[in-house]
């Protein structure tokens, strides 16, 4: 895989390597040890780590050591929702385990195949050919509305989404969330919080949404420029698909997690789509003619976005973040609470 550092299982990670032997001998089928265990780097919330065997390899995720926040971390909605959508267009690992009983390796944990595949974490694909470029990017917004046209009913998610408007129920939790690891007063979030909860559009059909699906958290076939893995689903429930597209296409407004997004994009020449040929190509494969009120959909992400990443820098002040990463982003929830201020207003007046 390309952009993937891995490493030495961390101190504050390790766990009884030879308590998980013996649980995977029982409950993985053909699973043969000895096993050698690897820690991927990158990924802010639930540590992974790869399982190395004579005859198969695999890919263990587990929740972070610590107090965890409420609703935080749970890897056995992970395991859910990809097992359930193994048999659909959306491409996803096979699930081979979850594994619920805390005393096997001090936390949940869920195993599933490694894929092999590419892993890009820059967003404006540098070193890419434009014609790459464009098809990977035509291919993320055809996986996204593959996975928003899957009936949650009939792949047995019906109920993995609590009723209601789906926009009120998320801009309340990532206010708690945010709140519970606030570590300084950004007027800004305080302003997304006022705003949003006043200006939430009618929802549109229930649908399975990712919650953080971006180029980062998939997989790209090792020499085509289509993908073969859609990763990290902690953030997946039943809501709108708009907050997917949303969440992906903030990034043509402001900085992504690790980059300036695709604002320093020379659409000119490179192969990436403009946001409206993005969008475009969305509502063509999600039988969608248009979007109403665009402009909430990208500030709403942009807000939880500075939420989540306040989340994440609060774990590595705590000391349980799941990279060693996380300390670098003390001001990225201040930047972009306040970009998005700032483009609501630009939007708004």
């Amino acid at each position: 895989m390309s952009d993937v550092e891995i490493t030495e299982v961390r101190d504050a990670h390790r766990f009884d390597e030879a308590a998980l032997t013996q649980y995977l001998s029982q409950h993985v089928l053909d699973f043969v040890g000895p096993m050698t265990v690897r820690q991927f780097e990158g990924g802010q919330s639930n540590p992974t780590f790869q399982l190395l065997t004579p005859k198969q390899n695999y890919v263990l995720r587990k929740q972070p050591p610590g107090e965890l926040l409420p609703s935080a971390h749970q890897v056995d909605r992970e395991y859910r929702v990809m097992d359930a959508l193994w048999d659909t267009d959306v491409p996803v690992p096979k699930m081979h385990c979850l594994c619920e009983d805390t005393a096997i390796i001090g936390t949940k944990f869920y195993v599933m195949e490694m894929v092999e595949g590419r892993l890009f974490t820059e967003t404006p694909l540098p070193g890419h050919s434009p014609e790459d470029q464009r098809a990977i990017y035509l291919d993320l917004a055809r996986v996204m509305a593959k996975l928003h046209t899957v009936d949650p009913q009939a792949v047995g998610l019906g109920e993995f989404g609590r009723p209601g408007n789906y926009f009120e129920r998320q801009i309340g939790r990532w206010t708690k969330q945010y709140i519970a690891s606030k570590t300084e007063d950004i007027p800004a979030m305080d302003n997304l919080i006022d705003w949003l909860p006043n200006n939430i559009p009618e929802q549109g059909k229930t649908v399975i949404v990712h919650g953080d699906y971006r180029l980062g958290n998939v997989l790209l076939h090792p020499t085509e420029p289509r993908i073969v893995a859609v990763l990290d689903w902690e953030l997946s429930t039943l809501g709108d698909g708009l907050a997917d597209l949303g969440y992906l296409c903030q990034e043509y407004h402001g900085e992504s997690y690790e980059d300036d997004g695709l604002t320093s994009v020379d659409f000119n020449t490179s192969g990436i789509p403009r946001e409206e040929e993005f969008i475009a190509e969305y509502c063509k494969h999600a039988g969608l003619d248009s979007i109403e009120n665009w402009h909430f959909y990208v500030i709403y992400n942009m807000f939880r976005s500075a939420g989540i990443i306040q989340g994440v820098y609060k774990r590595g002040l705590d000391g349980n973040a799941s990279s060693e990463k996380a300390l670098e982003y003390k001001d990225h929830c201040r930047s972009r609470s306040e970009r998005g201020w700032s483009l609501l207003q630009e939007w708004t007046s």
